[in-house]
């Protein structure tokens, strides 16, 4: 019996600590081989924790899910957005009231941009330890898996398709990128290489929309984002009017743009000002749906810079989904 006790309290006493769930395949594999460093920088600066190391896409899920039922009362993600993206996922399918945390650690590090949380560890931790607790929304998909099941996610920054999804597909690949300085030129440039690939093959979808209550209509597009914050590849500000805690989807489509126009302007991108081309219109909605015009044609999309299915997709705004600790001003 005391042996049994000595086991409850030393879980109780677990679940009371902080838990980082790590990716250390993040940053190309730079997660792993800084992070015997930034867990001496982190601890020193935000106190005791635990952590548990993803191994495989989706881990991320269920680390978090299981910690949240466990009894966890803040869950820390450690990677870039497709963790953060996971470690959130795992929270919202646990149903219990956890408070999520950013320890950034990337390639694209978009969600990050958007709390105005610091990348260096040191300064991390701080915000992490006195920062501020605020409630955000969240988006919910429903598409078609890989599998062919119809399955739901949620997202924080942006879903999209066309030529954002390729372009997150040409990323992840890397091939062409491993010149690429490991420190120096990861996530904006990497992007923006792979963008410039993408765009030399330029050409529209065209797909099917309905907003909320509106009628479905066709639509041409070269990239179309439903976006629940304002950043996305790397840095860009593809949805400037965007915010967290609104309780609306910004939708922004690029339609039928020529491939100069592009390169000329693709500065407005990254400083938000591309909404006053004529070819970029944008609105917002509480539901989305969307759907290939011609229904053998298989379109792909990204979320949070993974790439889960297919569409037909239906996008929902989820208002106050999830506490989330920030940067005090």
């Amino acid at each position: 019996m005391p042996n049994e006790t000595n086991r409850n309290s030393t879980k109780n006493e677990n679940a009371s600590l902080p838990l980082v769930i790590v990716n250390p395949q993040s940053a190309g594999g730079a997660t792993n081989e800084r992070w015997a460093g930034v867990a001496s920088d982190f601890r020193a600066h935000f106190g005791a924790f635990q952590v548990a190391f993803t191994k495989k896409q989706g881990d991320g899920i269920q680390l978090a899910k299981r910690g949240a039922e466990a009894g966890r009362k803040f869950i820390i993600a450690c990677g870039g957005d497709g963790t953060i993206n996971e470690v959130a996922n795992g929270i919202l399918e646990s149903g219990e009231a956890v408070e999520l945390g950013v320890l950034p650690s990337g390639t694209g590090g978009d969600f990050r941009r958007t709390i105005k949380m610091p990348t260096d560890a040191r300064e991390a931790a701080r915000c992490l330890r006195m920062g501020a607790t605020k409630w955000i929304d969240a988006g919910r998909v429903t598409f078609f898996n890989h599998a062919g099941e119809q399955v739901s996610r949620y997202f924080l920054n942006v879903s999209s398709f066309g030529l954002s999804a390729s372009v997150i597909g040409r990323v992840k690949t890397g091939s062409s990128l491993d010149w690429l300085p490991l420190d120096v030129f990861r996530g904006k440039a990497s992007f923006a290489i792979s963008t410039l690939q993408e765009v030399l093959d330029l050409g529209y979808t065209t797909v099917r929309v309905k907003l909320d209550d509106k009628d479905e209509k066709p639509l041409n597009t070269i990239n179309f984002c439903v976006a629940n914050s304002r950043f996305f590849g790397g840095g860009m500000m593809i949805a400037p009017d965007a915010k967290i805690n609104d309780g609306f989807l910004d939708v922004v489509n690029i339609g039928d743009i020529k491939t100069a126009k592009i390169l000329l302007n693709a500065y407005k991108l990254y400083n938000g000002s591309h909404l006053d081309l004529a070819e970029i219109k944008s609105t917002r909605a509480t539901r989305i749906e969307v759907s290939p015009s011609n229904i053998n044609q298989k379109i792909y999309f990204e979320t949070d810079g993974e790439l889960p299915g297919r569409l037909p997709a239906i996008y929902q705004i989820v208002p106050n989904a999830l506490q989330i600790r920030v940067p005090k001003k």
